[in-house]
């Protein structure tokens, strides 16, 4: 009876599972908030103003910079801003939407390679 009973439960999750589109599975997860963004960037200031980060990152402003895009997101940074990193008195406006944008398709599950296509 109780093997019955594990059966049925699993063919019915099978059946949901296959029932269910994937893209409604996805929306499920949510993007990360302007507001999220903002505490993380403000706790990766403090982690690199403590010394966690190493004194390379506290040398200069733009190097400052460069390392909390780096703490943010080292897959956005990767994809982004390492080919070219942010050079002094730089304010790249499209990079940085770029990048905004890019944690929020990591936040909601996109895979690396769909990112990656996004820029291409």
């Amino acid at each position: 009876m109780a093997k019955e009973k594990g059966f049925i439960v699993l063919a019915l999750f099978l059946i949901f599972s296959l029932i269910m589109p994937s893209s409604t599975i996805a929306k499920s997860r949510r993007p990360i908030t302007d507001i999220e963004m903002r505490q993380k960037k403000n706790q990766c200031y403090e982690d690199i103003e403590s010394g966690l980060w190493g004194w390379q990152c506290k040398s200069s402003m733009i190097a400052k910079e460069n390392c909390v895009l780096k703490c943010l997101s080292p897959t956005c940074y990767q994809i982004i801003y390492q080919p070219d990193p942010l050079e002094e008195g730089e304010k790249d406006l499209i990079r940085g939407q770029e990048y905004k944008y890019c944690m929020h398709k990591l936040s909601l599950g996109e895979s690396l390679e769909g990112i990656k296509s996004s820029f291409e």
